[in-house]
């Protein structure tokens, strides 16, 4: 069967190719049902590998095997992590290739295909980062990742705003890209090599009992810039809400629920690949600069979700707080912290997608997302507010949800008082959603007064159908209510957490054997988090009057400037604050 992983980049890209060539004498139901059934089986054919990846596979693309321990070759690999994180994101392309049929006004240039291929390059993309082998073609994938997403975010060409927010997206990824490929560089002057576990092994050589020195510092810090850029994690997110702003609602589906998480995989993949062994970095100091950076971004997500009017820069803040707690629990080195990471990553994933989905039915029934402007509008969709509703309980870890799950074995693994922030980062992200359940779909609490002069109104929106809808599709409803129900299923599935975890360990974890199952301890917390959440909704819909953000919270707000010379200076700050985080490493080598 290792023969067939590479289809899982070439089947969607041919796909797209085709799309691409004949699009503009398809007819649009055409066209779309293409982008489907390309994506539909590459999702197949990855969940029958994904079945089969026990013991991992090795492919060598072509045929280049390696000759006398040399190669010149692509290798791939297909374990339990890499394949699963491959059904991922081609089950959730499906759902937003789904969700967007005959979605938007006008195809550009009457070129009907466009979006499908679009998509469907950008699951080859993503399909083969995560099965990479070797850091350059990761780094090939992870820049067709980012240009196909740069297109996709401003696809809507004729708005300035999403030329903007495309910008915004493009230069900070690219400057991260560009410190990625660095840093590969320096490792291939010290190794020679481009496999990740051979240059792990020519560092471990090269180091003797030296320890790292100053070059793998170096490309410790420039690979993980790219890969936590790509994470949005704190300093480097500001493009993110710019992003979800602007970007179609399918897109925001991907880039929330699966595009992201595919940088916490990174590290975790790049690390332990790369950089474990005894010429990379101490273990105590990737320790300190991921649950350093982690706490930093799961509070700031959490502060700025909670203050947000706009209910898709309200999302795309929740997935930063939530993207932290994910870097904690893969910061502790633990088998247990990355099970835990997994299952949330995959209970998350179904979660936000359904938000966003939820968002974009309002975006298309009303031609607002503005918290304020919506209040009490709609009453009407009853399915679209439970669906809302639910996710937001889902996202605060209400056992039997895979979120839940999912923070109840990361709380386990990193223990003590981070703990605290797995509660109150979830509690307050769903406090906010179930806040925007009750004031749009219930009308609860007073109108809300227009006071704040850092939120970005909704009345500039406009539908991304080819007008305001009568009525929200159905599968603008059936597509969230499937993914809700498959988070669910994550959690409550019987052997599905201790499935995930053995598949995990056995890959990262050298075979080590960590449970993944409900505790009375996660329970407790998990409706801890829930009623936490409620509590929080119910006093802010409850108050005479918003009253404005508080006096501290101001600076914070404001660096969400929307200027792209702020966001490059924080992240050359963010990569300072990452190398001296990891430098004690070095000295003490």
């Amino acid at each position: 069967m290792p023969h067939l992983l590479p289809l899982l980049v070439a089947v969607p890209l041919l796909g797209a190719a085709l799309l691409t060539a004949a699009g503009r004498r398809l007819p649009r139901p055409a066209a779309e049902v293409t982008g489907l059934v390309f994506c539909a089986a590459t999702a197949a054919l990855a969940l029958v590998l994904l079945l089969n990846s026990a013991p991992p596979m090795v492919e060598w693309v072509g045929g280049w095997v390696p000759v006398g321990g040399e190669s010149v070759g692509i290798e791939v690999i297909g374990d339990g992590p890499s394949l699963g994180m491959v059904s991922l994101v081609s089950l959730l392309t499906l759902s937003a290739l789904a969700y967007s049929w005959r979605y938007f006004d006008e195809p550009p240039r009457g070129h009907a295909g466009s979006f499908p291929a679009l998509m469907l390059v950008f699951q080859g993309a993503m399909c083969g980062f995560a099965l990479a082998g070797d850091l350059f073609n990761a780094f090939v994938f992870f820049e067709l990742m980012s240009v196909v997403a740069y297109a996709l975010t401003g696809f809507r060409i004729d708005e300035a705003k999403a030329v903007q927010g495309a910008l915004n997206f493009g230069v900070v990824n690219s400057l991260g890209a560009y410190a990625m490929l660095t840093g590969i560089g320096l490792l291939y002057a010290r190794t020679g090599e481009l496999s990740m576990s051979k240059i792990g092994r020519g560092l471990d050589t090269s180091a003797g009992h030296g320890g790292p020195d100053a070059l793998v510092l170096a490309a410790f810090v420039l690979v993980l810039t790219g890969l936590l850029v790509k994470a949005a994690t704190v300093p480097f997110h500001f493009w993110l809400p710019d992003a979800h702003a602007v970007a179609p609602t399918p897109v925001c589906v991907l880039l929330s629920s699966v595009m992201v998480e595919l940088g916490v995989y990174g590290v975790w993949r790049v690390y332990g690949t790369v950089f474990a062994g005894p010429g990379g970095i101490p273990a105590a100091d990737l320790t300190r600069a991921l649950v350093a950076l982690g706490v930093l971004t799961a509070v700031t997500g959490a502060v700025m979700c909670w203050y947000q009017r706009h209910i898709k820069r309200l999302l795309a803040f929740s997935t930063i707080a939530h993207t932290g707690l994910f870097l904690v629990a893969v910061g502790v080195l633990t088998p247990e912290g990355d099970d835990g990471a997994a299952l949330y990553i995959l209970g998350h994933a179904g979660v936000k997608a359904a938000l966003f989905a939820c968002a974009g039915a309002l975006l298309d029934r009303f031609g607002s997302v503005d918290e304020h402007e919506l209040h009490g509008r709609a009453r009407e969709l009853r399915a679209t507010g439970v669906l809302f509703a639910v996710g937001g309980l889902a996202l605060a870890g209400l056992p039997p949800f895979g979120t839940g799950l999912g923070k109840a074995v990361s709380e386990e693994a990193v223990g003590g008082p981070l703990t605290v922030v797995y509660v109150l980062a979830s509690a307050v992200t769903a406090g906010a959603v179930l806040r925007v359940a009750a004031r749009v779909f219930l009308g609860l609490g007073p109108p809300p007064e227009d006071t704040d002069a850092y939120e970005t109104s909704g009345s500039a929106e406009r539908p991304e159908t080819s007008g305001l809808l009568g009525r929200v599709p159905d599968i603008m409803t059936t597509v969230p209510a499937v993914l809700l129900a498959a988070a669910l299923a994550v959690g409550s599935v019987p052997g599905f957490g201790d499935l995930v975890a053995r598949s995990v360990n056995e890959a990262g974890s050298g075979g080590a054997r960590a449970s993944a199952v409900w505790t009375l301890h996660g329970v407790l917390l998990g409706v801890v988090c829930a009623v936490l959440a409620l509590a929080l909704a119910t006093a802010a819909v409850t108050r005479p009057r918003r009253p404005s953000a508080p006096a501290w919270l101001t600076p914070l707000r404001r660096l969400q400037s929307g200027h792209v010379g702020d966001y490059v200076a924080w992240l050359l700050l963010g990569t300072t604050l990452l190398a001296a985080l990891a430098l004690p490493g070095v000295l003490g080598g």
